[in-house]
């Protein structure tokens, strides 16, 4: 059920490379003087620049966007039974394509807060659960308990909540075949189904704002999300049985700053990063590399059954966004994610516009890979324009184009060596800047 399947190739490389760091920081990046080595001088400015310009503008457009989507989801349940317009839900709709995409740009660096408090697979697993969800709507107890703060709705299974549950609330399928579209759902919604559209929303929003509280600081947030965290302490019987929930706002509470922690990291200190090289590390395995990977041999690999991992088995089922066809979108999102990892660059919804869409970025990863490899720079950034194209090919809907043995078996074959070539190269990223000093 759940899609958490996380570092099938790569968990082992990064523990046994973040040793290896942890062995030579010593030696190597904390010299008696207090000043930094080269590298870390430069992974410094990296690293700064990353959590700053890249991560934390993405978290703040997914938390805006999350509670737009929430806003047009209590529109809908205000209106009523029998009163809602199919304007409303195409409203709602295009709000989750708009969260969906600051979600799918932010998942190469699904480490940290995305992790350690559950949120990942909490807003992102598929598929959805059908049969249990028929039935919930059913149970007029469980209906009872739903708030429009999404707080009790935070204690379903993870294959009832999030992105993919609300996406089943808003989109339809018509058509068969490769002729398949997706439209807006019928507006013949009833009380309970509102009831839980608006609740799931509002638990996705809540698990956004986490994560942007978690990375700048609740102190740092808007005082709006932070009346919405507020709302949810009150809550204080489901907060206190649900870990995550319990851990993250005592986190929060006892001054929780991802991002300070990864832009000052203490040697010995309560801090999860040791040097900047251990930021840096984290970024490429942890992030980029984990997402290409899951891209690659689980999101495609998984309902073709054309991947490499361990993970990897033929599932048609097992399709990321199919009621909204945005299966592909997702792929497409991620490697620009990718992107924007490591040139530092917020791209347009067109991948190839040039636009800047958030902050501009001075130290990049891509300009520190540059200064010590030129060629292996320009080959990363041909790498991940390789693995978009390649999933630009594929088509919608994917539950049908996934067929092993259809007509698109090759263009996804492609897509996915596309990915294991990128995941593959970053390797030699990790190599680069670790024989330095």
């Amino acid at each position: 059920m759940k899609k958490y399947l996380k570092l099938p190739l790569y968990a082992a490389m990064g523990v046994m490379l973040s040793m290896g760091m942890t062995a030579c920081s010593d030696d190597d990046d904390t010299p008696d003087d207090g000043e930094l080595t080269p590298r870390e001088a430069a992974l410094k400015e990296v690293v700064s620049d990353y959590t700053e310009n890249t991560v934390i503008p993405t978290y703040i457009g997914l938390a805006d966007a999350a509670i737009e989507l929430h806003t047009a989801c209590l529109a809908m349940s205000n209106a009523g039974v029998g009163n809602i317009t199919t304007a409303q839900v195409e409203t709602a709709g295009n709000a989750w394509k708009e969260a969906r995409q600051y979600w799918e740009r932010a998942e190469a660096w699904l480490f940290g807060p995305a992790g350690d408090y559950d949120v990942d697979p909490h807003i992102d697993s598929w598929p959805l659960d059908r049969a249990a969800l028929e039935a919930l709507l059913a149970n007029a107890t469980e209906m009872a308990k739903m708030d429009a703060d999404g707080v009790y709705v935070s204690s379903l299974d993870y294959g009832l909540l999030g992105f993919h549950a609300l996406e089943y609330m808003l989109f339809a399928l018509e058509g068969t075949g490769i002729s398949q579209t997706s439209v807006a759902h019928s507006t013949n919604y009833t009380a309970q189904q509102l009831s839980y559209i608006t609740g799931v929303a509002g638990d996705l929003r809540n698990q956004c704002i986490i994560l942007e509280a978690a990375w700048r600081g609740e102190s740092n947030i808007s005082q709006a999300k932070r009346d919405v965290l507020n709302q949810v302490r009150q809550h204080t019987e489901i907060v206190q049985n649900n870990q995550y929930y319990r851990r993250a706002l005592n986190d929060l509470a006892n001054g929780l700053n991802y991002a300070d922690e990864m832009m000052n990291p203490v040697e010995g200190g309560a801090s999860d990063f040791l040097n900047y090289l251990d930021g840096a590390q984290t970024m490429i395995v942890d992030g980029i590399q984990n997402i290409a990977n899951e891209v690659g041999n689980i999101k495609i690999g998984n309902p073709t059954g054309q991947g490499l991992s361990d993970e990897t088995e033929y599932d048609p089922d097992y399709i990321e966004s199919p009621y909204s066809l945005n299966s592909i979108s997702d792929f497409k999102g991620n490697i620009i994610s990718i992107e924007n990892a490591y040139r530092g660059i917020q791209t347009s919804q067109d991948y190839n516009s040039g636009e800047t869409l958030i902050k501009p970025v001075t130290y990049s990863l891509s300009s520190y890979v540059a200064s010590l490899d030129a060629s292996l720079d320009n080959r990363v950034k041909a790498a991940i324009t390789g693995a978009y194209n390649a999933i630009n090919q594929m088509k919608e809907p994917f539950a049908y184009t996934c067929n092993r043995n259809g007509e698109y078996a090759q263009i996804n074959l492609a897509a996915i060596n596309a990915c294991n070539e990128l995941n593959d190269i970053f390797s030699e990223v990790t190599a680069l800047i670790q024989n330095q000093r």
